[in-house]
């Protein structure tokens, strides 16, 4: 939908059905589709908005934070071309060749 009061320059990106729900709670959405410029403009800034919820998370809301993280990796995975399956091969070849995060290993430089 297409709305007078919502420029290319304002507003967010918000989930699919957020439309649907603000509708259903009686209240009528102005939005717009973004082109593919601003598509991935807006999912970056969306990562940026929930990596910051996620380290802003106690221990209860932060399951939910990483849930809407991996949810908009998983849109920019696929604004790239991307499927699941070939984002995970691409991290496990990752894994294998360098390693993971599991071992909480810090690095403090070279002597």
């Amino acid at each position: 939908m297409a709305g007078t009061e919502t420029s290319p320059g304002t507003g967010k990106l918000v989930r699919d059905r957020i439309p649907e729900i603000i509708r259903n709670e009686g209240a009528e959405p102005v939005t717009y589709r973004a082109g593919p410029e601003e598509y991935r403009a807006r999912l970056r800034e969306k990562l940026r908005e929930e990596v910051a919820e996620l380290l802003d998370a106690d221990e209860r809301s932060a399951p939910g934070e990483l849930a809407d993280v991996a949810e908009v990796l998983l849109a920019l995975a696929a604004d790239f071309g991307l499927s699941p399956e070939q984002l995970e091969a691409i991290r496990v070849a990752k894994a294998d060749e360098r390693g993971t995060f599991a071992g909480g290993i810090v690095w403090m430089g070279n002597r």
